[in-house]
């Protein structure tokens, strides 16, 4: 389709079809945060410091309803670098350079266990990455023991890693069944061969198949596979074909993720910066992987994610228990989460804090006996308000003026007037429609959440254009 043939898309969710104009996908595919933290991390302090992070902890076990944990651990190896990645990797195929970083990473986990109250429970923790399967089942079972006999896990906690087909073995899957983790998020990105030729990520469907019947035959509660739409070399017919065989395989949540190009900061991407889609040509790969999901009878979360209509975010988004934190959509709410190894993001009650971003200075904090903080913020009460707006938006899809003034103590129509002629924008072009009790995003608007959200991000209304901080929303 091109737009001599048609001045709108079509767009199904639930089964049913909706027109999106051109006009209104030119005007809202802008650049936008993912709102994984409000306020984002661009806004955030090297001002923070060791102190003020400890200083958190201790409130956050001295307030009057102690909150559940959530642990993050960041693995950073990867033995090759696929060129689209934009997360924080060490690339290295010898394996001895993760010893150690796994003793600085045991250090730390000693120090942030003997500031967390053994009292709350652990019920959630993620291994993430780079490819924490990088490490030898020896070392798996080495660091879990360890994190283990720091904290006090919940009997019903929720254990999950990020997994790479292509190096993780039976033995390891295994292994960590036996230690407790119980669901699994597994990279695909992309089954077409010329896709994964150009952003160096090679990785058969066979491989895939086989990692999840034995992620299957080990009964791990959930398996999560990953693609990425907007790929160098992708086309809206590629990409279905890719989307099929992924359903063969019959996960029981997807995440879709839009393909940050980022070049400014990865500059790995610009490798193939001439073939990857843009504009209209991204949004029909989109669509494919949207009218493949539906079609399946997957359920659209939002943003990026689909699950089966019994998966836990299902319900979650049905009940209104659905949550966001740095790590996607989540099913546990109202925790604190504590963030270990280089460059880890905690969310602790009323503050953010994110370790050193480089090894080396992460390595030189954990040797001179400090905790590796790098930067963070204190939340004011209107970042806070706002964070809870924005999680609304992007959790429930509604705004309730009445659970403002009941959880947030301000009249919405009062302390966001300023926001309220962006709002009917909103609504003109049919984004949101307004309800007796507030407003709620429509069909067409679930697809453009960050954008509803970005009318509550006051410092990005604020912020002067000095340079690319973030990708396109779609």
């Amino acid at each position: 389709m091109n737009r001599t043939e048609s001045n709108s898309v079509d767009i199904t969710l639930g089964g049913a079809t909706y027109a999106l104009p051109l006009k209104i996908l030119d005007k809202y595919n802008v650049a936008g945060p993912r709102y994984t933290s409000y306020p984002t991390a661009p806004e955030w302090s090297d001002d923070f410091g060791v102190s003020d992070y400890e200083r958190a902890m201790v409130v956050a076990n001295e307030i009057g309803e102690r909150r559940p944990v959530s642990l993050y651990l960041h693995i950073p190896f990867c033995e090759q670098l696929c060129l689209y990645c934009g997360c924080n990797v060490i690339i290295n195929s010898r394996k001895e350079v993760a010893r150690p970083y796994l003793d600085r990473l045991k250090r730390e986990i000693d120090s942030i266990g003997e500031k967390v109250d053994r009292t709350r429970p652990v019920v959630q923790m993620h291994w993430g990455g780079g490819t924490p399967t990088y490490l030898s089942v020896d070392q798996i079972e080495e660091l879990c023991a360890h994190i283990r006999g720091r904290f006090t896990f919940d009997a019903d906690a929720e254990i999950s890693i990020e997994i790479d087909p292509v190096v993780t073995t039976a033995e390891q899957m295994t292994c960590l069944r036996r230690l407790g983790f119980n669901r699994v998020s597994m990279g695909v990105q992309d089954f077409n061969p010329e896709v994964q030729q150009a952003v160096r990520r090679i990785q058969s469907f066979e491989q895939t198949r086989d990692l999840v019947n034995v992620c299957r035959d080990l009964s791990y509660d959930s398996i999560n596979l990953d693609m990425i739409y907007g790929l160098p070399c992708q086309t809206p017919e590629s990409f279905t074909d890719s989307v099929t065989q992924v359903l063969e395989l019959n996960p029981d949540r997807v995440a879709m993720y839009s393909y940050a190009h980022v070049p400014w900061m990865k500059k790995a991407q610009s490798v193939f910066a001439d073939k990857i889609p843009h504009g209209l040509e991204k949004f029909r790969i989109f669509q494919s992987g949207i009218r493949g999901f539906d079609g399946a009878g997957y359920d659209y979360i939002g943003l990026d994610h689909f699950s089966k209509p019994d998966d836990e975010l299902a319900v979650a988004l049905r009940d209104g228990s659905l949550h966001r934190n740095f790590q996607g959509y989540s099913t546990r709410a109202s925790v604190d989460l504590y963030g270990m190894g280089v460059s880890s993001i905690s969310g602790i009650y009323k503050v953010y804090a994110q370790n050193h971003r480089e090894s080396k200075e992460y390595g030189e904090s954990i040797d001179s006996g400090t905790l590796p903080t790098l930067r963070g913020l204190h939340l004011s009460e209107d970042d806070v308000i706002r964070r809870e707006i924005i999680s609304m938006v992007l959790c429930h899809r509604v705004v309730d003026k009445s659970k403002v003034r009941e959880s947030l103590g301000v009249e919405f129509d009062e302390y966001f007037e300023p926001e309220v002629p962006a709002l009917e924008d909103l609504a003109k072009d049919g984004l949101i429609e307004w309800t007796e009790s507030g407003f709620k995003a429509t069909p067409i608007g679930y697809i453009f959440l960050r954008n509803i959200a970005m009318v509550f991000d006051r410092y990005l209304r604020e912020k002067k254009a000095d340079g690319p901080l973030f990708s396109k929303t779609l």
